[in-house]
């Protein structure tokens, strides 16, 4: 008897969960090798954290350390953050290739994509960028983490750059599908999970992303972006008009990230952190 009533219970239990799968979660740390503290609090926050997929900028300053640090973290899921501006005032990066359509007269990415009205005729869109340059970079870029980094899973876009165009989006797909790193969250109906209320200090943060989380619902799966970094001095030399608080916005992420009540908040609901290479299982 004692064994019949068991196998029912294990029955149940397995049904509801089959009826009710948790509801999965990437966590998205964004902008790996813009900075040496930025790649720290990255590292930070999948080691000691809920980060689960890292988003890498091919030709940023600080790429070569972050080669080597992925290194130490080989179970984390990696991304190639296509990346086709230098936004930031004092630190700059030049494409990998010769790609004159793209850059200003002293050979940087310009610092927008879109237009900005702290930054006139400094965008890509309003210069006369050419689709067959976009092409020839997003391909160095692609080939280049591939060589260094090749577990990479997918790709994404830095400040929207693939959103240039319908024709660059299109693109974009088929370069992901032809290096064989397609992995969109589109095409797994993967939900944006924003922040619900201010973000200005730490406190908001965990608080806005708490009430977020509320939001989860079982079987489905959503997509939560940030930027991690830490509060020194490097990071308070980096900045640009409309975003002058980096170091200190940053940091707050991280602290959210590595937060231990978050943490086991996510383990009390259930929620199950996943990275884009989970996406086809």
């Amino acid at each position: 008897m004692k064994n019949i009533l068991f196998s029912v219970l294990l029955f149940t239990a397995t049904t509801a969960f089959a009826q009710n799968p948790p509801a999965r979660l990437i966590v998205r740390g964004d902008d790996m090798g813009f900075s040496h503290s930025g790649n720290l609090a990255l590292v930070e926050a999948y080691k000691n954290g809920i980060e689960t997929s890292i988003e890498v900028i091919l030709p940023s300053p600080w790429f070569p350390e972050a080669v080597e640090l992925l290194k130490e973290i080989p179970t984390v899921d990696v991304g190639i953050h296509l990346a086709l501006t230098s936004e930031w005032d004092l630190v700059k990066w030049r494409p990998l290739t010769s790609v004159p359509s793209l850059v200003n007269a002293d050979g940087y990415f310009y610092p927008m994509v879109f237009p900005n009205k702290n930054y006139p005729g400094q965008d890509i869109a309003e210069n006369k960028w050419k689709i067959e340059d976009i092409e020839r970079e997003f391909r160095a870029q692609i080939e280049m983490a591939l060589r260094h980094i090749p577990r990479v899973s997918h790709v994404s876009a830095h400040m929207g750059c693939a959103s240039l165009s319908k024709e660059v989006a299109a693109m974009t797909k088929r370069l992901a599908q032809e290096y064989k790193i397609d992995l969109n969250p589109d095409d797994y109906a993967v939900q944006r999970l924003p922040m619900e209320g201010l973000r200005n200090t730490p406190a908001e943060k965990a608080r806005s992303f708490v009430k977020a989380l509320d939001n989860l619902q079982p079987g489905q799966t959503y997509l939560f972006v940030e930027h991690p970094g830490l509060d020194n001095a490097e990071l308070r030399a980096i900045h640009h008009i409309g975003y002058e608080n980096v170091a200190e916005d940053r940091q707050g992420v991280t602290d959210l990230l590595t937060d231990p009540k978050v943490k086991a908040l996510i383990e009390k609901k259930g929620i199950r952190l996943i990275g884009y290479r989970d996406l086809g299982k």
